[in-house]
């Protein structure tokens, strides 16, 4: 017997929207990935395994084969850089913006070589060579806004949803740099080696979500 398709998830807000189109699609995990504790789940099919990891690790499980598909937001995915992958669907799903912030009532003059804090360097870094824009860039993997208040940072880059965190620490979004939904992601060698179940599991999933939008 073949190996299970191995899709890889993270928990979270993405997951909680992908598990509905997931069951649109005849897959559903055999036990709640939210509350559980494990890491390899079943699913009410025998050819299909979920596995549970860091959202920034889905691309890399999915890139190396250890998961032969995976969905990760496109914020995730620009940062990995998309070696070894296909992107072939936009699940619409767990929308927001990859936004500029900083001081709700910024200097009047800004600062000439401005200091960004991020995790999202990659992004940030074309952002602001696209506008001709020197910047230095501060990598960060938490608490992003926390950096202007205590003046480790001009600005900020962050995933912003209602922008409410924002408001909460005295900050606001500037600029949009990009807007964000989660993408279905398979693995190049997989594709072709497993391309009918892979094929079979796109096809469902667009369906799902042309359904959902009708």
């Amino acid at each position: 017997m073949s190996r299970p398709l191995t899709i890889a998830l993270s928990k979270g807000r993405i997951l909680e929207q992908t598990l509905p189109l997931l069951a649109a699609a005849g897959i559903e995990p055999a036990e709640d990935p939210q509350s559980s504790r494990r890491l390899v789940l079943p699913t009410n099919r025998d050819d299909v395994e979920i596995v549970i990891v860091r959202a920034s690790d889905v691309p890399t499980y999915v890139q190396y084969g250890a998961a032969a598909v995976g969905i990760a937001g496109k914020d995730v995915l620009v940062e990995h850089g998309g070696e070894g992958l296909y992107e072939p669907l936009d699940l619409g799903i767990a929308r927001c913006r990859l936004m500029l912030a900083g001081p709700a009532e910024p200097p009047p003059v800004p600062p000439r070589r401005p200091r960004v804090a991020t995790k999202y360097v990659r992004s940030t870094r074309r952002y602001f060579a696209g506008q001709g824009r020197q910047v230095e860039i501060i990598k960060l993997y938490g608490s992003m806004e926390l950096a202007p208040l205590v003046g480790l940072s001009d600005w900020i880059v962050d995933l912003v949803d209602t922008g409410g965190t924002l408001r909460a620490n005295g900050l606001a979004p500037y600029e949009t740099i990009a807007d964000i939904t989660s993408r279905l992601i398979v693995n190049k060698a997989a594709m072709k080696t497993r391309h009918g179940p892979i094929r079979a599991l796109v096809d469902a999933l667009r369906d799902a979500v042309d359904a959902r939008a009708a």
